[in-house]
Formats: structure tokens, sequence, C-alpha cells
């Protein structure tokens, strides 16, 4: 097994280094950009399948279009094994080498970064992660969420919840169980959970899982039979998730009242529970599959043509495919800099104009081969997230299926919340550096 992970490394590191992508950026016409990765250890499940999606994506636009406006992308991993310390020396290696937009991939690596990138100027795309009350630009202009927060997630949950039991009057004197590792990253879901239980009067309980014990849930899953919660909430990554799917499965706990954060809708991760995964459900916004025209053009530019290490079964499942959004976002994000500032070669101060003023319409996604495939996303000088939708997600046994809607999250709920932490943390920050960036508007 060991063999075999460091022949793949060993692959990685050759197609990467003969496709020119972990040189630091020097020509005039390439601009570069660094990603934290985590191809080892216990959360390399996740890490993978992600990491796989943003470098095809990256190496899509270069081979198929040239790069962005004749830019090239130069695209590199700094291996981290989501390791909090390990990311401040690759968030120290990615600003040496210039980077435009620094993207941490965890949300302990994030908040490490936040108050480094103000003073460095440096923006960071923590995509659906990271710290939710970042998403106030006012506060936080050099940090992007999009297209939502985990605290949207939690409102998003507490609707599906109440629309299975048709209605939020239903939730009155029910119980949600919410499973999460005890790490910042599954932390964050809580307070929003709080709140809601407090108003619409259902009863909130929390099931950490120590890193340590990511494998060994029983004991945790012991308690969830006592408690018997209506719904469970799982806010869990890495290896994590296929333990806690399998051990829902062994305990007979109803899959279709299990539903993931939107990284725990790995398929690997319901694969784990075999047939009884069954209705295991996933908060999602981006479909799994290769339909979209950006997605072919992946397979045919890259992965066809042996530019991509991922097997091709692989190309196209939920964490790929969110992969493959938080690469978009990069390649946007440079086009609108590009167009703010009429300069073809960007740095971090023109990318941080680009993502502020980016605007994802469902016109623009389908120009770029992505329509329908993800949801629109707008994100504005005050808001850095977009508080977009989300859909549910079920999987059939083989795939993720769309099983409902999109929904919006509870925005007067979540809103006001973010601008309380923003500025408590601004305050307990202390001289934090007050905005002087003028305000982008989104086109």
């Amino acid at each position: 097994m060991k063999t075999s992970i460091l022949m793949k490394g060993a692959a990685l590191g050759a197609l990467l280094t003969a496709a020119g992508a972990i040189a630091p950026a020097a020509a005039q016409d390439s601009v570069y950009f660094a990603n934290n990765a985590y191809r080892t250890g216990p959360f390399s499940g996740s890490g993978i399948p992600i990491g796989d999606g943003m470098r095809d994506y990256v190496t899509m636009i270069n081979e198929r279009d040239g790069g962005v406006n004749g830019v090239k992308v130069i695209y590199e991993e700094c291996e981290t094994g989501y390791d909090t310390k390990k990311s401040i020396e690759c968030y120290e290696q990615a600003k040496a080498k210039n980077t435009i937009v620094y993207s941490p991939w965890s949300t302990g690596a994030t908040l490490a970064a936040i108050p480094r990138a103000h003073v460095d100027k440096i923006p960071i795309l923590s995509m659906a992660y990271g710290l939710s009350a970042s998403a106030d630009g006012t506060n936080f202009p050099w940090v992007f969420i999009p297209p939502f927060t985990y605290w949207d997630g939690a409102s998003v949950m507490v609707k599906h919840m109440a629309a299975e039991l048709g209605g939020l009057d239903k939730l009155k004197g029910k119980k949600l169980g919410l499973i999460h590792l005890d790490a910042p990253f599954g932390k964050e879901p809580i307070p929003v959970l709080e709140n809601l239980a407090k108003k619409y009067g259902f009863e909130l309980k929390l099931y950490p899982v120590a890193a340590a014990d990511m494998q060994n849930q029983g004991s945790l899953w012991l308690s969830i039979r006592r408690d018997r919660p209506d719904f469970l909430y799982n806010q869990g990554w890495g290896a994590m998730n296929p333990t806690a799917v399998k051990e829902a499965a062994k305990n007979n706990f109803p899959m279709n009242k299990f539903v993931g954060v939107w990284w725990a809708g790995g398929d690997d991760d319901a694969r784990a529970g075999g047939e009884q995964a069954k209705g295991y459900r996933s908060l999602s916004w981006t479909l799994s599959g290769t339909e979209a025209p950006a997605m072919q053009d992946i397979l045919k530019f890259v992965v066809d043509k042996g530019k991509s290490t991922t097997p091709k079964e692989k190309v196209g499942e939920a964490l790929y495919n969110r992969g493959v959004y938080n690469a978009m976002l990069v390649v946007e994000g440079i086009r609108n800099a590009q167009k703010l500032t009429g300069k073809k070669v960007i740095d971090a101060q023109d990318m941080r104009r680009g993502l502020e003023s980016l605007n994802l319409t469902e016109a623009r996604l389908k120009e770029i081969g992505l329509g329908g495939f993800v949801t629109p996303t707008t994100i504005s000088c005050t808001d850095h997230s977009g508080h977009s939708k989300m859909f549910v997600s079920e999987w059939d046994g083989t795939k993720w299926t769309k099983k409902a809607d999109w929904v919006e999250p509870m925005k007067d709920e979540v809103r006001p919340l973010i601008e309380t932490n923003a500025k408590d943390y601004v305050e307990k920050a202390g001289n934090w550096p007050k905005r002087s960036e003028t305000c982008e508007k989104s086109s």
C-alpha cells in the first residue's frame, strides 16, 4: 500500500514537472497560484480528488485556450497533510513566489493565514470552508468564501429537516444531532444551530470526534443510539466520513435522516457503507457526472491525452467536481481582474479586485461550459460569500443524485451573525487594519 502511494506520488511529481506546473511564475505570459494539498495522511481520501479536480481544470484551460486570454496559469501544490503548522510554511512559500491567490484548503489553515494575508495583501480563497464571519467584506477585504459558508449550510440543514417533517413549526420537540470533527472546521456550524434550536424549539446534541478517533467511533455511536436523534448532520472530513457511514449502517440509523455537509458527500464516503448506505444524503452545489461541456473538455484535453493522474472513472465524482469549481473561481477571478485593470499579467492586488466583483450568472456559467452544473454566485464589496443556493443529494448505491430543488440559506439568520462575529474578531485582534480598498462593483 505504501509502495503504491509512493509510486503515485512520484508519477504525479514527474507529470507536474514535465508540464512546468511547479515552477515559480517568471515569464511575462504567466500567473502563479498556490494550493495547499493533502495527498497523504488520514484526510487524503478527501484531499486527493479535490486536488485532482483543481489541477485538471487548470490544465484544461492551459491546453484548450492557451491560458486565460493568452496568459498561462501556473498551479502548484504544497503538501500539508492537513497540518496547520505546515500550512503556514506553505503560505510563506506562496508569498515568496508572488502567488496571486492563496488556497488554504482547511479551516485551521485559513484561520492561520487571515491575519498574515491582510498585511501581505494576498487574497485568500476559502471556497465553502473557513471562517464563516469572513464573508463580511467590510472587515475581511482579503478573504473570499464563495458560494456560501458553513453557517449557510447549517441553516439549510434545518430547512431540510423542517421540510421532511412538514414545516418549521414541526421542529418543536425534535432532536438534531451534530456529529463533527473536533476541530475548527467541525465546530463552525454550532452557533447557527444553537440559535435555530432556540428559535424553533428543537434540541441540539453534539457528538465531537477527535482526529485520533476518526476511524474508531464505536463509543460515540452508542451515545447516538441512546439519544435517538431524529436527524443527524455530519460535519466530517477525511477518514471520519466513511467510518461514520459504516457506523450508521451498522447501528441501523435511517440513512435518509443522515445528512452530511458538502465535504461529507464524497463518493468514497458513501461507498464505504455498501448496500446499506443507499439513501445517505449530503448538501451540495455541484452536480456529479461529466455531462457539462467543460467536464467533457477536461476528458478531451487532459485525461485522454495522459496529462492527468486521475483515473478516468473518478472524473466527475462529487469531490473532484468541487475541485473543478474551485479552480474555475480562480480562472474567472483572473479573467475579471484582467478586464478591470487592462493588464494581462495581474498581481495579487488585481486578483482581489477580480474576486470582489465576480458575478457568475447562469448565462456566464453556460458560456464557460458549466451551466446548470453549479449554482450562480455573485460576490460584492460587503458580501464575500454570495450565500448562494444549494441542494440535497442522495446516494443511490452507485452515485450521487439530486434529491431536491435548490434551496436558499436562511440569510436573515446568518447575515446578522456574520456581522456580529466579524466585528468581534476585529476587536479581539487589536490593531486590525481598517478597510482602505476601493469597493469593486459586480458586473
